[in-house]
């Protein structure tokens, strides 16, 4: 990537301009191809899960946030890579469907919990960047990214139905349909998803380990008594099976159940605007094996391990509006998580490696107890100012309960490791985040400055591995991380154009550093963040828009005067549109830089994210038309990669040896070569 493209977009974001957003919301099919979502608000991004994006994502989560600016993905080949928002992952960052938290089961992170999100099923994706917010989850330091269905009375007897097919390169064929019935009184929501690739080829035409079959379905039955109130039961189950490039093992099952009950009541009184309560119940059910997706696993030993997780919670909350500029936030959440797992090593086959672990009860090895109250108070001044600021403190606990440290229980011995020193033990901490920010206005549009603190207990995966010093158990010994963050920015307009400009600048002190040079270990350093991000819009034609974005961070370990590990390059995107209502085109140029910034053999999450050294930069031309065929049919095709380029993003695991593919190990996973793909949408009334 030549840096005079970077240079020019830089230039470009400073040009006065105004925001849009992405979505026409009286249309629910506006013939658009989403490339890269815009800030609509202060540090917030608000877009339609349901319009097609390019380049197609995978039908998971954090595939899904790719397209927007400030993310990335430590990949792993098809699917379910984990999500980095500014340069942080893991439990940093808060991922909430309709406001229950979700995790994985794999200890190595085969199932992050974006990999049980099928983001089309949902109606709305809102991202809260940098710790701004106290309402959703304790500890989310990166931000928190919402997937919300919409409960809305209505006025009449009516019917919805939304849907859509994919087919495109490497086998790809997604279904999706959502039906909703309603009268004044209820109303029935249901629907499901599927998605199926097979493994791809990269640039240069070699096959990658990635194919995979995922479902989901929902439903959901509201009682709406009036126009503003609202009981809710929704129930949800998930299955599939994923093959990766980067392990000795696939996921073979990714079962997920769900039921949860909200209820919503609106303008109770002139002083309470809402009051709103919800409790839930999730389980995920795991495998992984090293024979189910492969023709045969090396040595001839079949293997498998059975992780499962219990997460229970409620969230409940008041919204006061004492008098005209102020609003005011009160609640309290509190949840249980409960991991659990069975294993069966080196059988003489399959079957008898699923008839072990099956016959086998789970062994709980952890658990976390955590309750929490938050505020958040909102003022308004008499020059359209606003001031926002939150506060909220969480008692947690965690028990161990491993018989071993960073590895296998077999046969009443640990295999090859340490036995627990921790086993039994609780660790207990109250923590505190907070902050506060003012939005005010100009001439060209609003500006934003605020600053705030987040306190994270250490989770399952940092707490797996071993001391820095000790080599045995650092279950006890890791100390929450604590991050204070100054967020500045603008949203400007002037005549055609429009934009943002935001950057933030963080320490972190205790930040949690995983090292896997043998034998893998965990400690607390201090940490520094410092990043920029910028859009901006020229509509210059009625029907022609250009735009293109920036992100760009740098993250720098204080302790040890290194670099930061598992740090995205600089990226930018310039993309061409033309919407006329009927039809659309668009291209997107998507370019990269090297990084060269690498603190090799550390990380940041359990065998997903560690850097295994410079990377180069890249550039990628993607295309893509709709058109309007019918009221409530959208067509729309793409070609991502045009030029079949042969790449790897510098978040990316290696590859692992496998036999009939002729990928490398110990290198980065190649992306998809040239990828061509159809979507037909559906809305009907």
């Amino acid at each position: 990537m030549k840096c005079s493209l970077l240079a020019a977009l830089i230039a470009c974001a400073w040009i006065p301009a105004a925001y849009a957003t992405e979505t026409d919301t009286e249309n629910r099919l506006a013939p658009v191809v989403v490339t890269a979502p815009v800030t609509v608000d202060a540090l917030t991004v608000v877009t339609d899960p349901k319009a097609p994006r390019q380049p197609i994502p995978a039908h998971d989560g954090a595939d899904f946030l790719k397209s927007i600016p400030g993310f990335s993905v430590i990949r792993k080949g098809g699917t379910d890579g984990d999500p980095v928002l500014r340069g942080m992952s893991g439990s940093r960052l808060g991922i909430f469907l309709d406001g229950q938290e979700i995790y994985g089961g794999c200890g190595g992170r085969m199932d992050p919990p974006t990999a049980y999100v099928y983001p089309e099923s949902y109606d709305r994706v809102t991202v809260l960047k940098g710790p701004q917010t106290v309402i959703y989850g304790a500890g989310v330091s990166a931000g928190a990214v919402l997937f919300e269905r919409d409960l809305k009375p209505l006025d009449e007897a009516g019917w919805r139905l939304d849907g859509s097919l994919t087919v495109g390169s490497f086998g790809r064929n997604d279904q999706v349909i959502d039906v909703r019935g309603s009268t004044p009184m209820f109303q029935v929501r249901a629907g499901g998803t599927h998605a199926h690739a097979e493994n791809y080829r990269d640039g240069d035409g070699d096959k990658v380990h990635s194919r995979y079959t995922r479902w989901n379905t929902q439903a959901a039955l509201a009682w709406t008594p009036d126009a503003d109130t609202a009981v809710e039961l929704s129930m949800a189950r998930s299955d599939g099976r994923a093959a990766y490039a980067d392990r000795g093992m696939d996921g073979s099952r990714f079962a997920r159940e769900n039921i949860a009950l909200k209820f919503e009541q609106r303008k109770l009184s002139p002083l309470v605007e809402k009051v709103w309560a919800q409790a839930y119940y999730n389980y995920v059910d795991h495998v992984m094996d090293n024979y189910s997706l492969r023709d045969q696993p090396l040595a001839n030993r079949f293997s498998a391990m059975n992780p499962d997780r219990i997460t229970t919670g409620a969230r409940a909350g008041v919204v006061l509006a004492p008098s005209e500029p102020w609003r005011l936030t009160l609640g309290a959440d509190t949840k249980r998580d409960i991991h659990r797992a069975r294993n069966a090593m080196n059988r003489a086959s399959g079957d008898a490696a699923d008839d072990t672990f099956r016959s086998l009860p789970y062994e709980e090895d952890m658990r976390f107890d955590q309750f929490g109250v938050f505020g958040e108070a909102a003022y308004r001044d008499a020059d359209g100012g606003r001031t926002v600021a939150g506060l909220r403190i969480d008692q947690h606990a965690a028990k161990d309960g491993r018989r071993c440290v960073a590895g296998m229980y077999m046969n009443g011995m640990c295999m090859m490791v340490p036995v627990n020193r921790t086993r039994g033990e609780t660790d207990r901490a109250t923590l505190r985040s907070g902050f506060v920010r003012y939005e005010g206005e100009y001439a060209l549009g609003n500006w934003y400055a605020g600053l705030g603190h987040a306190e994270r207990f250490p989770d399952y995966w940092e707490r797996l591995l071993r001391d820095e010093n000790t080599l045995n158990s650092a279950f006890l010994s890791i100390r929450p991380e604590k991050t204070t963050q100054l967020d500045v920015g603008t949203h400007w307009q002037q005549g055609a154009w429009s934009g943002s400009l935001s950057g933030y600048y963080g320490k972190v002190r205790d930040y949690v550093l995983l090292t896997w040079i043998a034998p893998t270990r965990v400690r607390n350093v201090d940490a520094t963040l410092v990043g920029l991000e910028a859009d901006v819009a020229w509509r210059f034609a009625r029907n022609w828009r250009t735009t293109g974005t920036l992100a760009w961070v740098r993250g720098e370990n204080d302790t040890d005067d290194t670099a930061l590990a598992q740090q995205p390059p600089l990226e930018a995107r310039l993309m061409l549109e033309y919407d006329d209502g009927t039809f659309s085109y668009g291209g997107l140029l998507r370019m990269v830089a090297d990084q060269k910034r690498v603190d090799i053999g550390s990380g940041n999450i359990v065998m997903n994210g560690q850097d295994i050294g410079p990377s180069s930069g890249f550039a990628v031309v993607s295309l893509n038309a709709g058109w309007r065929a019918a009221k409530g049919v959208l067509l729309t095709a793409g070609i991502d990669n045009l030029f079949d380029r042969t790449y790897a993003e510098h978040l990316s695991r290696t590859g692992s040896s496998l036999p009939g593919f002729v990928f490398p190990a110990n290198t980065r996973i190649n992306e998809p070569g040239r990828n061509v793909w159809v979507k037909a949408q559906f809305a009907l009334d």
